[in-house]
C-alpha cells in the first residue's frame, strides 16, 4: 500500500499492474531523455556565439524535428496499445463478482457457487481503531481467491461511481443502467485497499 510521502506506484499484485508499472517506467525514461536533450541544446545554444543570420531554410533540420517526435510517439504508443488490449482481455474466468455502487457504500454479489451478497460501508472516523486506515477500511471486506481469473461486473444504482484497486491495476466506472466488465488475477495473498 502507498504510504505518506511516496511518489511511486503501489507494489504490483497482478500481472496487469506489473505491465502498467513497466509502461510507466518506459514512458518516464523517454520523457527524461527528451528533457535532458532539450536542456542540453538550450544551454549550448545560449552559450554559443555563432550566429547565421542569412540562413533562410534548413530542410535537413526541419525533417529531423518532424521525424524524431513521430518516432518517440511510436515508442510510447505501441506498448500503450498492447496494454489496452491486455486490460480488456478475459480468459475463462473461474468466478464472477458483481459490484453495485451506491451513494455511500458498495454492494457485492457472488453467484457462482452459492448466492451470497453483502454491503460494504466505509468505517466512520470516530469508530476507527489505531491500526486502521482512514477512508480506506470497510466493515465487510471482499475475499477473493489468488492465482485464478476473476471477472468483475460493475454497475451503479444511483449515481456514477468508480471502483478501483490500485495494487491490482484495475479501475472500472460504475454507471447506472450500464454493465461494465473487467478481470483481475491476484498473484499473492494480502490486504489491498480500493479507492
Amino acid at each position: 500500500m502507498a504510504s505518506y510521502g511516496t511518489i511511486l506506484l503501489q507494489d504490483a499484485n497482478s500481472p496487469l499492474m506489473e505491465q502498467l508499472t513497466f509502461f510507466h517506467d518506459h514512458t518516464m525514461m523517454i520523457l527524461t531523455m527528451i528533457t535532458i536533450l532539450v536542456a542540453y541544446m538550450m544551454i549550448t545554444l545560449f552559450n554559443n556565439k555563432l550566429i547565421n543570420r542569412y540562413l533562410l531554410e534548413g530542410q535537413t533540420i526541419e525533417m529531423l524535428w518532424t521525424i524524431l517526435p513521430a518516432v518517440m510517439l511510436i515508442f510510447i504508443a505501441l506498448p500503450s496499445l498492447r496494454l489496452l488490449y491486455m486490460i480488456d482481455e478475459i480468459n475463462n474466468p473461474m468466478m464472477t463478482m458483481k459490484i453495485i455502487g451506491h451513494q455511500w457504500y458498495w454492494k457485492y454479489e457472488y453467484s457462482d457457487f452459492q448466492d451470497m451478497e453483502f454491503d460494504s460501508y466505509m468505517i466512520p472516523t470516530i469508530e476507527m481503531k489505531n491500526n486502521m486506515f482512514r477512508l480506506l477500511d470497510v466493515d465487510n471486506r471482499t475475499v477473493l481467491p489468488m492465482n485464478s481469473q476473476i471477472r468483475l461486473l460493475v454497475t451503479a444504482a444511483d449515481v456514477i461511481h468508480s471502483w478501483a484497486v490500485p495494487a491490482l491495476g484495475i479501475k472500472i466506472d460504475a454507471v447506472p443502467g450500464r454493465l461494465n466488465q473487467g478481470s483481475i488475477n491476484i498473484e499473492r495473498p494480502g490486504l489491498m485497499y480500493g479507492q
